[in-house]
């Protein structure tokens, strides 16, 4: 028996089987560790087949390809042999998925790519890893789904940050196609009838065609005008493209986009509930929010309240403050209540500086015009006051000296086990 490891690179197999250099049948081909994928489609990956005479370089190439289709976070294998053939035995350790997203393929919705990349990948199920052959795979199979209906772009693939949530996502997008946006309509009159959406269409329509500038507009700029108004629940999308047709050899360069959108309830406001504050009152932390009981709950300013929070924190000191609401909806009443929990962290004072790209005559007029000494609990918001004037050349900083300078790089520096932060600026 033998064993190899591999963890993202192939390993050699040093220790010899009872024959180096045979060959023996291959009986049957087993797995563990897998949370996603079965053991049938894990054997499939190996390209091994079972009844076939394998050798040790044959076993070693099943365990490549499973390391390179990027499935894997590590593979470990082992094989005992019988007078009727091997056991070859995989124990695995399935990497991170990131969901798919498709950002300018007008003709075809999720559901026609997402067949298409499961024809050639059956184990697909909305997410792929973050590199590897599969991603490979998922892009070929796109494109002949494109050449089938006679549009040759080529597919690209990015990990890009999520826009609209945490991690990342793996984006397929065509290279080549002059797509752009013609124009934005939404099945809510309201918002079609309402100027500052008007004015904000403008930012978007007549731009390169692509689901996820899409996405972020209606986060950023259509979103936040259901939340002020309580709309909590507001689903905005996914937009839909409104083209009439088969597909055809040339994509129209002018792409209509249409929103659907369901409002839900109205929701008022129904209290917070403050636990792990214990720097600051829960009294106080009410104010912040500026919303009474029974009142309608914007969203923007909840955020805003929560914002203010974290200010209030890092003026104390507090830059490790970790603020983590959770929203509890009550729908026969329409109300919404949040309970908010609070990770303080240590309390950090003002440590040493790290200044470049000033005379030592410059340096000094900043340690000076600077309001906290060493030992002073952190203001991050004084902090961030003195960062402004140093923008704007203020003369309270360099007095009558002579300065030149455009951009201040800016830094923190804790250091969590002493409690206390330096600060570092780069002028340039």
């Amino acid at each position: 028996m033998w064993l190899a490891l591999l963890s993202g690179f192939p390993c050699e197999v040093r220790a010899q089987s009872a024959s180096a250099g045979g060959t023996a049948e291959l009986r049957e081909i087993h797995s563990d560790g897998q949370k996603v994928l079965t053991e049938a489609q894990i054997a499939a990956l190996t390209e091994l087949q079972t009844g076939a005479q394998v050798g040790k370089a044959d076993l070693q190439s099943g365990a490549d390809k499973l390391v390179a289709s990027g499935l894997f976070a590590t593979v470990k294998y082992d094989f005992k042999t019988r007078a009727d053939g091997v056991t070859l035995n995989f124990h695995v350790a399935e990497s991170l998925r990131v969901p798919v997203t498709y950002d300018n393929f007008p003709w075809f919705g999720d559901s026609e790519l997402n067949d298409a990349v499961r024809a050639q990948l059956p184990f697909f199920n909305g997410s792929l890893p973050e590199d590897g052959y599969v991603v490979e795979t998922a892009a070929d199979a796109i494109h002949k789904l494109l050449v089938s209906h006679k549009l040759d772009f080529p597919v690209q693939h990015q990990l890009t940050p999520n826009p609209l949530a945490d991690g990342n996502v793996q984006q397929f997008s065509i290279e080549g196609a002059t797509l752009k946006i013609a124009s934005m309509g939404f099945s809510d009159a309201a918002l079609t009838s309402n100027p500052a959406v008007g004015q904000h269409l403008s930012e978007i329509v007549g731009k390169p065609y692509s689901r996820n500038t899409i996405e972020v507009f209606l986060a950023e700029q259509i979103r936040p005008i259901y939340l002020k108004q309580g709309y909590l629940q507001a689903k905005l999308g996914p937009p839909e493209v409104r083209l009439t047709g088969a597909p055809a050899a040339k994509l129209p360069d002018e792409i209509p986009v249409y929103v659907p959108v369901n409002t839900g309830a109205v929701y008022h406001f129904a209290g917070a509930i403050w636990s792990g504050n214990d720097v600051i009152s829960s009294i106080s932390m009410d104010a912040f929010f500026e919303l009474k009981p029974n009142a309608v709950a914007d969203g923007m300013q909840v955020e805003a309240g929560l914002d203010r929070v974290r200010e209030e924190y890092g003026r104390r000191g507090y830059l490790d403050v970790v603020v983590l609401p959770e929203s509890s909806f009550d729908e026969a009443a329409h109300k919404v209540s949040y309970k908010v929990a609070i990770k303080e962290g240590a309390q950090y004072h003002m440590g040493g500086w790290v200044i470049t790209g000033l005379s030592t005559n410059a340096e000094q007029k900043v340690r000076a015009a600077f309001p906290l000494a060493a030992g002073d609990v952190f203001d991050k918001g004084k902090y961030e006051d003195f960062l402004v004037q140093l923008q704007d050349h203020a003369k309270e900083v360099w007095g009558e000296l002579p300065v030149h300078y455009e951009t201040v790089g800016h830094w923190l520096q804790p250091n969590a086990g002493k409690a206390v932060v330096d600060v570092l600026l780069d002028f340039k």
